[in-house]
């Protein structure tokens, strides 16, 4: 297995070429690309390209897990893709988690979940491209680059007000969904400043991610349509989530997690914990992106789920690099909810129950006067949640 910071080696750039055609929708397609190749910087971040693509063989460790997952956001603010995700443990190799999230500002909400077989991989040039599990697949078009998702199965329907009432399951609707995805924002990986300076203890602080994982913020065009509704064609902004190894989250005290992408191209991410029992501060990382470069940022406040407003409630994040201190503010959109003990991927047989209640969402985020759809993933013991 790759160790953790052998897969932070940056400065290495490996040149690699497309492995896949373009494909749909090809006109926005091309814009896209055009955009994309006026960049200033190196949209891998030096990141190896081989760190992208899925596993081909299931692993020798039975508690190996492989993972994927995309965050949407819809331009026109009429929907977002709170977390689609496709989770592999070697201990069950063709029996993989799905997590179809689908949330409108309205309250309404879709989810598909539970455990899927595979299809086998697509192979090019010898490499597994696409991760599967029934109705949802990954696909890599070129690493660190250029990606695909496609959805085509069902999804039951709820509400938020239903979710956070602990009700699960709903009428059965067909979704289908195809989207192309052009990252626009380097990599960044929760730790990865502290394993570039040598800091072991702040490694540790974020293994719960399990093994080796990158995020990337892209650019997207797609459709979707759930049946018997007109089908919606759209552009969006979005995080993907490429994530394999050991996870563990033993005692998971709660987190905090925020991205978005703003039209100009500067973007921002973060990932943090609350503080400890004892009152010391835990982990609190993020980057700020310019337009050209990534610098690293320290969470000085972040919107810890003490209380939960599905839509409209704040969700600021002050988060200060070596040259500022910036505000971004930030309110929730759509959202889904999961309460206490609650399985996440539905009856997969390694969705495990959640000690914490669990937010995953959309938020509108504010920032030196631009604005933009971005995600937000939260958790927190009950017991600290003023509400609920």
């Amino acid at each position: 297995m790759v160790s953790r910071r052998d897969s932070l080696r940056l400065g290495i750039k490996a040149v690699s070429t497309a492995v896949l055609a373009c494909g749909w929708p090809a006109r926005v397609w091309a814009e896209n690309m055009k955009e994309a190749s006026m960049n200033k910087f190196d949209v891998t971040g030096g990141y190896e390209p081989g760190f992208d693509y899925p596993l081909q063989d299931k692993p020798d460790d039975p508690h190996m897990r492989e993972s994927v997952s995309m965050w949407i956001s819809d331009d026109a603010g009429r929907f977002g893709f709170p977390r689609f995700c496709i989770e592999a443990v070697a201990d069950d190799w063709d029996n993989r988690g799905v997590q179809a999230n689908i949330a409108f500002p309205d309250g309404r909400v879709l989810i598909g979940a539970g455990g899927f077989a595979p299809l086998p991989p697509v192979l090019v040039g010898g490499r597994a491209v696409t991760l599967n599990a029934g109705p949802l697949t990954f696909e890599v078009a070129e690493p660190l680059t250029r990606w695909r998702m496609t959805f085509d199965g069902n999804a039951y329907e709820t509400s938020i007000a239903r979710q956070i009432n602990g009700q699960i399951g709903g009428v059965l609707r067909r979704v289908q969904i195809e989207l192309e995805a052009v990252m626009a924002v380097p990599p960044w990986t929760p730790g990865e400043q502290a394993v570039q300076t040598g800091d072991r203890s702040t490694e540790l602080a974020v293994g719960a991610v399990g093994g080796h994982r990158h995020e990337q913020l892209f650019r997207c065009s797609g459709r979707f349509a759930i049946e018997g509704e007109a089908e919606l064609v759209f552009t969006g902004t979005g995080l993907r989530i490429r994530r394999y190894g050991v996870r563990d989250v033993g005692d998971f005290p709660g987190h905090c997690w925020q991205s978005a992408l703003f039209p100009s191209g500067k973007a921002f991410g973060m990932m943090g914990f609350p503080a400890r029992s004892d009152g010391t501060p835990a982990y609190g990382e993020g980057f700020i992106f310019d337009g050209e470069r990534k610098a690293y940022a320290k969470v000085i406040e972040a919107p810890w789920m003490t209380e939960f407003d599905p839509h409209g409630g704040s969700v600021d994040v002050v988060l200060e690099t070596d040259a500022e201190r910036l505000r971004i503010e930030g309110k929730t959109y759509d959202s889904t909810f999961v309460t206490q003990d609650v399985p996440m991927f539905g009856d997969w047989s390694y969705g495990y129950e959640r000690a914490l209640p669990f937010h995953q969402g959309g938020a509108h985020y504010t920032w030196g006067g631009e604005s933009a759809y971005g995600m937000i993933e939260r958790s927190l013991p009950r017991e600290q949640m003023r509400s609920g």
